[in-house]
């Protein structure tokens, strides 16, 4: 269940880092709510996942999933390059995280 919180905060974390580059500087009240509950909601399942989980795992992969969803959203709808070295980075991420949730073991 810890990773799946882990998981969830991670696509939170995506809504939270669109929402803060719609929010325009904190400046568009609707998205800088979405911003501070997606933010809100992505600390606390981390937390909750952090009960069980290692913190380094757990924290490498929210952020990753962080990282690799919002890169990965940039693209397809803010027009950000899809250079194949971008992408293949992406994947070598993606690869990472895998390996280090299946390596990990709960206490």
């Amino acid at each position: 269940m810890a990773w799946i919180y882990v998981f969830v905060a991670g696509l939170l974390e995506i809504v939270f880092a669109l929402s803060l580059k719609n929010s325009q500087g904190l400046t568009r009240p609707l998205w800088v709510i979405a911003f501070l509950i997606a933010a809100s909601g992505s600390l606390f399942l981390l937390s909750q996942a952090l009960k069980t989980l290692p913190v380094g795992a757990a924290y490498a992969v929210w952020t990753g999933i962080g990282a690799a969803g919002t890169a990965l959203a940039g693209m397809i709808w803010f027009g950000e390059s899809r250079e194949i070295l971008k992408i293949v980075s992406l994947l070598t991420i993606l690869i990472g995280l895998t390996g280090l949730q299946l390596t990990s073991t709960t206490h």
